[in-house]
């Protein structure tokens, strides 16, 4: 017998606890929301990993109407079952998950960077981010350094948009760049970046991808980050998140 409680009053004190806890966003943010059974499914996948440990649920909502999810009782405390109406407005959706889990937000990492890292600078889209972040894990990155600028990567959008990329990469932010001993390449198509393909791309290494509208203007960056460009025919640009997926095959096929 299913023994939830369940929600259906915008009013009840326990909704309107969940509200505030995923409102803040940025640093402020102390809790998220997983929406859906599979992004939840690919956080139990990686539930060994630190990033994904870093991720401590709270609370399982299920959407009114639907069955139990088998992970349900191993992986949440206490479940809610709210409405369509309260699903939608948690989710910002017009056609709500049927299973949302409620997660607490651990510390950012520290101490030196992984081997590789990608650099996200002012990617202001979620789902540009997310993009950003799926090809750097699908292509051996273990780290994602955060500049200003940058859109909340745990609001429940940009955190959906990662599809399990943000369980496999540890993710930290920073105000300012402090480089490291790594190879430091931010991709930019002027005259003088070094070429995707001759560059020196061996580990630690750390691929820069600036805002999706005006890339690196009005960015001072360190004298020892240098531009990478990828040669391309017929375009003016690249989208971010597509250049930062070829920058990070590109070491990946160089480790190989």
């Amino acid at each position: 017998m299913d023994s939830a409680l369940t929600i259906t009053s915008r009013a009840n004190p326990r909704f309107k606890s969940i509200r505030t806890l995923v409102t803040p966003s940025g640093v402020k943010r102390t809790h998220t929301l997983m929406l859906g059974e599979k992004l939840i499914e690919a956080w139990a996948e990686a539930a060994k990993t630190m990033a994904a440990q870093r991720f401590r649920p709270v609370t399982w909502l299920r959407l009114e109407g639907v069955r139990p999810h088998p992970l349900e009782k191993l992986r949440a405390p206490e479940t809610l079952v709210l409405s369509e109406a309260l699903m939608r407005d948690l989710a910002y959706a017009g056609s709500p998950p049927e299973h949302a889990l409620l997660m607490e937000l651990g510390p950012e990492p520290s101490g030196p960077l992984a081997s590789r890292v990608i650099v996200p600078w002012g990617i202001q889209d979620p789902g540009n981010l997310g993009a950003i972040l799926r090809s750097a894990a699908s292509f051996g990155f273990q780290e994602a350094l955060l500049g200003p600028g940058c859109t909340d990567p745990f609001s429940p959008k940009a955190l959906r948009g990662t599809m399990g990329a943000a369980f496999l990469l540890a993710v930290r932010r920073c105000k300012e760049l402090a480089p490291d001993r790594g190879r430091w390449y931010a991709l930019h198509g002027a005259k003088d970046a070094a070429l995707l393909d001759k560059a020196d791309l061996k580990e630690p290494v750390r691929i820069l991808v600036g805002n999706e509208g005006h890339g690196w203007k009005d960015v001072v960056l360190p004298k020892n980050v240098k531009f990478l460009a990828i040669p391309i025919q017929g375009m003016e640009s690249l989208n971010a998140a597509v250049a930062a997926g070829i920058a990070c095959y590109e070491v990946d096929r160089r480790f190989r």
